[in-house]
This record gives structure tokens, sequence and C-alpha cells, in this order.
């Protein structure tokens, strides 16, 4: 090109420059730093910057010819360069693992199953014969009677409780001791004072058994109500000593029958002194129960 028309255009450019009021283009307006000899511009996407969506995702591709990479996405040597996330995502950033569904049999729930196992060895070992039969079947009851509190105990220390765990408990533990009160009814002591008065086990047997059923039909009434009536059948002080009082009554009549104890024939007393005690808790447990719902219907 002449020189003359090189010099001409030039001209024409400056002064359309400066009759313009604003520049159609400035680094400073666009935010990227002004070409510095010797160095080159950034390649990666600036944070401000957002792609549109049909060109979303060009940061991270690797140029589609071979050889060393110098567009978008990769640094001088032809190594992809980590981008910075777009709106919040990132192509490299990895799945969110799902939580873990809640373990259905834990340790508490595991002890309430043995529980319920144990009640058929129970009965058979009760009307067995033999030297072992009544010291088998009184230490079942224990164990029984060990693990109830256990399993309830690691519970709360563990965090192990579920619903499954917290419907099956009590369910264990009515059938094991209406199980021996049906056992002790049935075959009393021959050499005893409840030969005399055989009524002496079935009367408290009915009224715990029959405590257990009523208080197991208002529960399940009280779970299709409100919260408050669902806390005022919660289990309180008097539930657990009458749980208490009638696993000692109940021991201490199964021993009563194993003749290899030398005190088999004081243990019988006691046992049903601390029967009776346990049904008087049960009935009073059983009206606290039922005044507390009757506050909250009147309300």
């Amino acid at each position: 090109m002449p020189s003359s028309i090189a010099t001409h255009a030039s001209l024409l450019l400056k002064a359309a420059a400066a009759a313009s009021p604003k520049p159609l283009f400035s680094p400073r307006a666009a935010q990227i730093p002004a070409p510095v000899a010797g160095r080159r511009l950034p390649t990666a996407c600036p944070r401000w910057f957002r792609w549109p969506a049909s060109a979303r995702g060009l940061c991270s591709s690797t140029p589609p010819h071979s050889g060393p990479a110098d567009g978008m996405g990769s640094d001088g040597n032809g190594t992809r360069r980590r981008v910075p996330p777009v709106n919040g995502l990132s192509k490299e950033a990895a799945p969110q693992p799902l939580p873990a569904p809640p373990r259905l049999l834990t340790l508490p729930t595991v002890l309430t199953i043995g529980r319920v196992a144990a009640v058929p060895f129970l009965i058979s070992t009760f009307y067995m014969d033999g030297p072992w039969a009544a010291t088998a079947t009184t230490g079942i009851f224990l164990a029984a009677a060990i693990t109830d509190w256990l399993d309830g105990y690691i519970a709360r220390k563990m965090h192990l409780g579920t619903p499954f765990g917290a419907f099956l408990d009590p369910v264990a533990d009515k059938l094991m001791v209406a199980a021996t009160l049906v056992l002790l009814c049935t075959k009393p002591l021959e050499a005893s004072l409840l030969s005399a008065g055989p009524w002496l086990l079935t009367v408290p047997s009915i009224a715990i058994i029959g405590r257990e059923i009523t208080m197991s039909a208002v529960r399940e009434w009280a779970a299709s109500q409100n919260t408050q009536v669902l806390e005022a059948v919660a289990v309180n002080n008097l539930g657990k000593w009458k749980t208490a009082t009638q696993m000692i009554a109940l021991t201490l009549l199964l021993a009563s029958r194993d003749p290899s104890l030398p005190v088999q024939g004081a243990l019988v007393a006691p046992g049903v002194a601390l029967l009776y005690a346990s049904a008087g808790l049960a009935i009073w447990s059983l009206v606290v129960y039922i005044r507390n719902i009757w506050r909250i219907l009147l309300k």
C-alpha cells in the first residue's frame, strides 16, 4: 500500500475516534487488561463471565484438533486446566452419595428378638422332668429379665433405637410375663402354701394380664389421637416399678421349683408377696393413665 494512502487512512481513523462520544470498545469497560509486550493474555474464563446457554461448557472442553492445546480450558502444554464452576455447577464435581438407610437389626433389636424366641424354650423346659429342667427354666427367665433392661440401656447410650425395636420391646415383655404366669398357675408347687390355696397365683395373674391387655388397647387408641393424648400414656415410674417387682417375683417363684436350691421352700412366700405388689402397681398405673387421658379429653 502506498505511504500516502496509509497516512490518509490513519488520519481518518483518528478523526473518527475524536468525534465519537464513547468508544465502540474499551478494555476498561470489558475489564480486560491491555496487552503487555512479552506477556500472554489469560486464557481462563474470569469469574464474572458467564457463557451463554448455547456455548456453556466450552471452557472445560478440549479443542477438537490434535496436538498441543492452547485454547480455552487448557494450559500451554496441552494439559487440562481446572475451570471455575459455572452457575454453581462443576463438571469435575463428584455426585453426592445418598444417605444410608436406617439399620433394622441393631444390637438392642437382636436382644429383643432373642427374648421372643426364648418363650418356646421356657415352656418346654418347664414341663420337662429332670434335675436340670427347673434350673434351665429359671435361667431362661432371668436372662430375659436382664436383656429387658440391657437393650434399653444400649439403645439410649449408643443411639441405636429403631421404630421396630420400640414396637417389639413391650411385645416381648408381655409374652414372657404372660407365659410364665400361665405356667405357674397350671402347675403350682405341691409342697408349699400354694397347694392349699392355688388361687393365690390366679388372682394376681389375672390382674396383671388384664392390665396389659387394657393398656395395649389404650395405647393403640392414643396413637390415633393427638400428641397430648399419646404423651399421657407414656411409660412412667409406676410402670417401671411394676415391671421390676414382677420380674423379681416370677424369678423367685420359678427358682422355688428347683430342688437343687437349699432355700427352695423359703422363696415361695416372698415371691407371692412381690407378685401381689406387682399386681397392685399394675392396677394403680392403669388408673393413673386413664385419669391423665380423661383430664385431656375434658379440656
